[in-house]
């Protein structure tokens, strides 16, 4: 199969060299992965052979820019994968997982490879790099040394075994999470299944069977926008109760897509990749390369967090209980009613009910107000280029532009859920920023991608976003900024490819302009009326933000903990729900408030190793952005153009080109302070 066969092995012309998605075809991922790899092997024994002497150019420089049509390839198929999947798709998935882990197991692990590399990062002070330079030799010296470079053979051989191993469970452990979410639907066919329903989410639920070719009666899906309001809103316990333990229960169920042992068996080759490399666990190999270092802070961060949360905990539970009391409703508080009985403290206590909120904001208007955010703090304008085909029709391409007019990338927005597409909201990119082209070459452009799960209105109606909706919506278009604003010189160093506990700062910095008084006036407009979100509700909005902030604190710290807990034992885990249960007994969860995510589709952790041991990085992350808000707060202005000026050129446009602490510390001339994020949780004093 050659380039006129197989639209992945053809030069993909179109702007910012965009796949030809229309062409693309599941059986052809297969024989272009296993070219594309072969080429990549070639170019990997050019530089290892290389007769002349190490150096950055012939050595460091040829490394990260090798490789190029795998990259390519690679991201296509996992791009698809994760949002718009199909049987034979997931079938080659499957197949090539153990082949390409082999494959760059291989890379990284070449002896002759790793020994150039190596002379070149025992010299680096000496060679008159940059910075930049300097940091990527650093970057690719601990990529090999972290795939098991300087071990012996044998224990090298049995570390890419591992890698194997891992790749296909990893898939396996996603596909079931999946399989899970895509199956259940629960029919609400008449009034008394309805009751308590406010009429947008009957909307998306009619919708949401339309999707899934069920006809015309309702149905919640375990979509976070279908299910959470489901909770929030249903009169009926029993419907509730079938819809939680659904939602809790993915990867838990005897059958074939049981995660338990798959979980159970990535933590055993975890521990021994750890074991190999000279460490006692894997969260102590996970945490060498992050901000935090070690497993001591992470604990110290989550532990304070903790206590602070348990006592506000406490009052959040005694309002509940008192709506519930009023309202003659029997006990105790199930997990299943928590957010049911919140809701009504909020319409109660706070005078908000999120079905009046919701019609202020449309999906339209709120990707609007990311658009003029992004412009009024970067100058980046975003101009729809329907002239080109993604990957799915809901799928929206707008070409970026600078402050002078210049292209700088290609933005895909993808918004909705779909029974083809995996859950959560996530950023990803199909090309990197760098200028690592080779001689005469342009610079390479970034086409990145943000993935959403917002549940779809009926055609011709707008899709209503909760305040949760938005904030994601924002959490995700950070992300996004942090790709297209890379301005590097490296594949390795660009965009989000930072130190995992760094990654999440300009996402959930951006949240914050999603609360501005001054973004929701201008773009928060009731989707009949046109009519601005109104003072008074914002008023009771922000009364309201602390509200529920224990209750959604604890259920993070919780998964937080149990991730810790897994990743630092190196006795084997048999029965991993026993396991979390005892861990959350120990530290004293309340049986109603649960966990965000419960091992067994725990995908942050198990759908692959980048949030493994590291989920603590979220909360590690917002010490830093509610830091770095500080400043915009301090200058009088969320727009102010120095501070603004001063994060795209600290933050957004530094890659891994800066050491993280460096590049904060330059933009906020000191390290982070804790108490932004306890005041904005709720958790002072």
């Amino acid at each position: 199969m050659d380039a006129e066969t197989n639209a992945l092995l053809a030069d993909w012309d179109l702007p910012f060299g965009l796949p030809p998605f229309g062409q693309i075809l599941a059986h052809q991922f297969k024989p272009a992965l296993e070219l594309a790899m072969g080429q990549h092997r070639d170019q990997v024994q050019s530089i290892a052979t290389n007769p002349s002497l190490p150096d950055f150019e012939n050595t460091v420089e040829a490394l990260d820019r090798a490789g190029d049509r795998l990259g390519r390839i690679e991201a296509v198929f996992h791009g698809l994968g994760a949002s718009f999947t199909s049987p034979e798709l997931q079938a080659i998935q499957r197949e090539m997982a153990a082949p390409v882990a082999a494959h760059w197991s291989a890379v990284y692990q070449d002896a002759a490879l790793f020994a150039r590399l190596d002379e070149v990062h025992r010299q680096r002070a000496t060679l008159a790099l940059t910075p930049e330079q300097q940091r990527l030799v650093e970057r690719l010296h601990r990529d090999c040394v972290r795939a098991g470079a300087q071990l012996a053979p044998e224990p090298r051989a049995r570390f890419a075994q591992i890698q194997q191993l891992l790749a296909q469970l990893n898939t396996r452990f996603g596909q079931n999470v999946l399989l899970d979410e895509s199956s259940f639907n629960l029919p609400l066919p008449d009034a008394a299944a309805q009751a308590g329903l406010p009429d947008f989410l009957l909307a998306a639920a009619r919708q949401a069977a339309a999707d899934r070719k069920l006809g015309e009666v309702p149905v919640i899906t375990l979509s976070r926008s279908l299910i959470v309001p489901f909770l929030s809103f249903s009169t009926r316990r029993d419907l509730r109760e079938q819809a939680w333990a659904a939602w809790v229960g993915r990867g838990e169920q005897a059958g074939p897509s049981d995660n338990r042992g798959v979980a159970a068996q990535i933590l055993r080759l975890r521990q021994e990749q750890a074991q190999l490399l000279g460490h006692a666990h894997y969260a102590e190999l996970n945490l060498v390369d992050t901000m935090a270092r070690t497993t001591d802070r992470v604990w110290a961060l989550l532990d304070e967090v903790w206590q602070r949360a348990m006592p506000a905990l406490e009052r959040e539970r005694a309002l509940l209980q008192q709506a519930m009391a009023e309202a003659g409703a029997p006990g105790p508080i199930e997990p299943w009613d928590w957010r049911f009985w919140a809701e009504r403290v909020r319409q109660t206590r706070f005078a908000l009910d999120e079905a009046d909120i919701k019609p202020y904001f449309a999906l339209p208007n709120m990707v609007a107000a990311v658009f003029d955010c992004a412009e009024r703090l970067f100058g980046l304008r975003f101009s729809r280029r329907d002239d080109l085909q993604a990957y799915h029709p809901d799928v929206v391409p707008y070409e970026v532009s600078d402050r002078s007019g210049m292209a700088i990338g290609l933005f895909l927005h993808d918004n909705f859920g779909r029974p083809e597409k995996r859950s959560g909201a996530w950023m990803s990119a199909l090309r990197w920023q760098h200028r690592n082209t080779g001689a005469g070459q342009p610079p390479t452009l970034p086409v990145i991608v943000n993935n959403n799960n917002f549940a779809k209105a009926a055609p011709g109606e707008p899709t209503l976003l909760s305040l949760d909706d938005v904030r994601t919506l924002f959490h995700e278009f950070g992300h996004g900024l942090h790709g297209l604003l890379s301005d590097v010189g490296y594949v390795r160093l660009s965009g989000t490819k930072v130190l995992r506990d760094f990654v999440e700062l300009p996402s959930q910095l951006f949240e914050h302009w999603g609360e501005e008084r001054g973004v929701l006036r201008k773009h928060a407009r009731h989707h009949l009326t046109g009519q601005a979100i109104p003072e008074a509700v914002m008023d009771r909005m922000e009364a309201a933000r602390k509200f529920g902030s224990a209750y959604e604190t604890m259920r993070y710290a919780a998964s937080a903990i149990v991730d810790m807990a897994a990743h630092e034992r190196a006795e084997p885990i048999d029965d991993l729900v026993a396991f979390e249960a005892r861990v959350m007994a120990e530290r004293g969860l309340p049986r109603e408030v649960g966990m965000n995510h419960r091992l067994p589709h725990f995908q942050h952790l198990f759908s692959g190793s980048g949030y493994a041991a590291g989920y603590y990085v979220y909360l590690w992350a917002e010490v830093l952005d509610a830091d770095a808000y500080e400043a915009f707060v301090e200058a009088g202005n969320p727009f102010d153009a120095a501070v603004a000026e001063r994060l795209m050129r600290c933050i957004y446009s530094r890659g891994d080109s800066v050491e993280p602490g460096a590049a904060y510390r330059a933009f906020r001339g000191r390290d982070a302070r804790l108490e932004p994020m306890l005041r904005g949780r709720g958790l002072m004093d």
